[in-house]
């Protein structure tokens, strides 16, 4: 049984859900012109907000890593996705090479690589999971829990092409976000790569994304005649930031205080009485490193030395030099007490389920994505692609679809991106 979910159902988000149902058959005409001009990318997960006044998405993954974490109700949606995904990409494809991080003891992560390889399975592809750990020479076979097993295959490369010893895959799918780089066993291959080799955090910047993601918001505002700030957090960002030698200070705050008194301004044009704050992380990279709540400029002026230590470097142990000032966007919701988001996953241009990432131990302003996190499959009574358009727009059906429609709007966002 999922947790029930409770929302805090205040302002403006009710109209906006409502807008959005009364809107679906245009809307989803609009997303269909919108596939034919953008390739979807091969997966995508989302990270949602949702304030009671505001529904936004705060990150897009495009190397998804928590298909464990789905409810298991919904996989026939993935595989589905998945094959639509692959008959556009290699309609003749009959193996497939899958490439995780290079983790061995994180068990959760391996139980998604191994969740990934059953619903590409399922398409009719064979999938073998090759690893470009350095020191691996010869297939390593590691226990994942419920008397499963994944065996990690060291990648080799021939020419132009890359494999296992005695397999030649028609294409590559990556789910390693590159941080560190791309290693040269991947450089210039022939295979079809997925996601291609710009998608990774040595080359994305979240701030290219919002930047795409705001003309995706504003395009769509215009479509269903809605304010795009109920679905569009304001940012900045600040280059050349050295936290160790307090460089870059001014131009942090400066923007943190612009983006305090912006979010002041529409908090008093809605009515709404919460205290604005921004969120300061890293341009690039994921697993919520270098990331932290700002509700003054001074909170960035006064930095002690364990939060410099902490906002300086990122995923790999690497540098942060650059930091996205984001709108901070409250979550009201809660499971069991204690705070959660949803986060939706996608494969090719369709909604294939998604999970509440919970905290016990964070508030409804602060990043969820910190040790401690839990996560609970999303109680989808019918799939976020189908609204019940004759219940109230807070049934949960509905709830999901809304959070369907933000995602496809982040995922929309990182087609263009990567296109531009």
């Amino acid at each position: 049984m999922v947790p029930h979910l409770t929302t805090a159902l205040t302002g403006p988000l009710l109209e906006l859900e409502q807008h959005i149902l009364s809107n679906t058959a245009k809307i989803e005409r609009w997303f269909r012109s919108q596939w034919h001009a953008h390739e979807a990318p091969f997966y995508t997960s989302v990270d949602l907000r949702n304030s009671g006044f505001k529904l936004a998405p705060v990150d897009t993954n495009l190397f998804p890593g928590g298909f464990n974490n789905l409810n298991t109700d919904f996989i026939p949606l993935a595989v589905q996705a998945a094959m639509s995904a692959v008959e556009k990409i290699c309609p003749e494809a009959q193996q497939l090479l899958l490439i995780p991080e290079n983790h061995t003891r994180n068990v959760f992560y391996l139980q998604n690589v191994a969740r990934l390889a059953s619903i590409l399975r399922q398409t009719g592809l064979e999938v073998r999971i090759g690893s470009l750990i350095p020191d691996l020479t010869e297939p390593l076979t590691l226990d994942i829990g419920d008397d499963e097993h994944l065996t990690l295959e060291p990648v080799i490369r021939r020419g132009n092409r890359i494999g296992l010893a005695d397999y030649d895959p028609c294409a590559v799918l990556l789910n390693n976000d590159l941080s560190a780089g791309v290693p040269a066993i991947l450089q210039g291959i022939e295979q079809k790569l997925l996601p291609p080799l710009h998608a990774g955090w040595h080359v994305r910047r979240k701030s290219q994304h919002f930047t795409a993601y705001e003309r995706v918001a504003q395009e769509f505002a215009k479509l269903i005649d809605i304010d795009p700030w109920f679905i569009n957090p304001y940012f900045a960002t600040c280059g050349e930031i050295d936290f160790h030698a307090r460089q870059g200070e001014a131009c942090l705050e400066k923007h943190v205080e612009f983006m305090l008194e912006q979010i002041s301004e529409k908090y008093k044009q809605y009515g709404i009485e919460s205290d604005p704050f921004v969120i300061v992380k890293a341009d690039a990279g994921t697993y919520g490193m270098g990331i932290m709540t700002v509700k003054s400029p001074a909170d960035v002026r006064d930095l002690n030395r364990k939060q410099r230590n902490k906002m300086a470097v990122g995923k790999e142990g690497l540098q942060v030099s650059e930091v996205i000032i984001q709108e901070g966007v409250y979550t009201f919701e809660s499971i069991n007490d204690a705070i959660a988001e949803p986060v939706v996953y996608m494969m090719d241009h369709f909604v294939i389920g998604g999970f509440y990432r919970v905290h016990t131990g964070r508030g409804v302003d602060e990043n969820l994505n910190a040790p401690g996190m839990h996560f609970v499959p999303l109680a989808f009574e019918t799939p976020c692609c189908t609204p019940n358009q004759m219940a109230n727009p807070d049934a949960t059906p509905n709830r999901f679809y809304t959070y369907g429609v933000v995602a496809r709007l982040a995922m929309l966002a990182a087609a263009i991106e990567l296109e531009q």
